[in-house]
């Protein structure tokens, strides 16, 4: 129930969800009281400004993803711990496993096997049965596509239980521990990055943050700071990929409160 609840009430309050309540209070209460409405929807339209535009989500974003970044060498460890969500499970018509907008995990993490810096894969990543039909989990997907690659099997160690970062953390950190290794390389999204450090750490296990999947770079930092009155301008109009952006940034603030309050970092 709780990963069920973890997952449903945030809805209602990323933008979406917000703007998604007003405009039905907006015409459950349009006829009684008008005044009352036009604050309603004047809040969805600032929600949706706000939310939407590139200045909040791209300042938002680099809050998170630059607390780690990349080191100048990346140190050797007994594992790359590769956390999942970057893959999408082979499912008719797709007709094998492929990556998605945060794949780049799984690229950096073969990469860096092939560069020699751990001997071992731990894919971690479990399956949600009322969230997805196909029974297989991220852990296996994340292997076939390691696999696919060139990594042998014989390298990649599973983790297939978890449902969210904490269990990623607890049931990753066991197979660790089992296997006498305190210390591991962490791959995971740049976002996901600060909450996935500190869960582990308080697993007590040693991790190198090797972020990849920025959204934010340097050069696009600086484009927008100092770019032209145009695109300046450009940058305040709400966005499908802005609002994208500022809703993942919210449910990283958020996990982080909630794990916080649970005493789960």
């Amino acid at each position: 129930m709780f990963v069920f609840l973890s997952k449903f009430l945030p809805l209602w309050v990323y933008p979406t969800g917000i703007i998604t309540i007003c405009l039905i209070a907006g015409i459950v209460l349009v006829r009684r009281y008008p005044r009352l409405t036009q604050a309603i929807l004047a809040a969805a339209l600032a929600v949706l400004f706000i939310a939407g535009n590139r200045w909040v989500s791209t300042a938002l974003a680099r809050s998170l993803e630059w607390r780690y970044l990349p080191p100048a060498e990346v140190p050797e460890a007994g594992v790359i711990v590769v956390l999942g969500g970057g893959t999408q499970a082979a499912d008719y018509p797709r007709s094998t496993v492929e990556i998605n907008g945060a794949g780049d995990r799984m690229l950096y993490a073969i990469q860096l096997y092939n560069e020699g810096k751990a001997p071992f894969l731990l894919m971690s990543g479990g399956y949600i049965e009322w969230l997805n039909d196909n029974p297989v989990s991220p852990a296996e997907d994340m292997a076939q596509l390691a696999m696919t690659f060139g990594v042998p099997a014989e390298a990649i160690w599973l983790q297939p239980e978890s449902q969210n970062t904490y269990e990623d953390a607890v049931f990753s950190a066991q197979i660790l521990r089992e296997r006498g290794i305190d210390r591991a390389l962490l791959v995971t999204s740049a976002l996901h990055m600060p909450r996935s450090v500190a869960l582990f750490e308080a697993q007590g296990i040693d991790v190198v943050p090797l972020p990849t999947d920025y959204t934010v770079t340097q050069r696009e930092w600086e484009d927008l700071t100092r770019g032209s009155l145009q695109e300046m301008v450009i940058s305040l109009v709400p966005n499908v990929s802005n609002l994208s952006v500022t809703t993942t940034v919210m449910k990283e603030y958020i996990g982080m409160l909630v794990y916080s309050l649970r005493g789960w970092m």
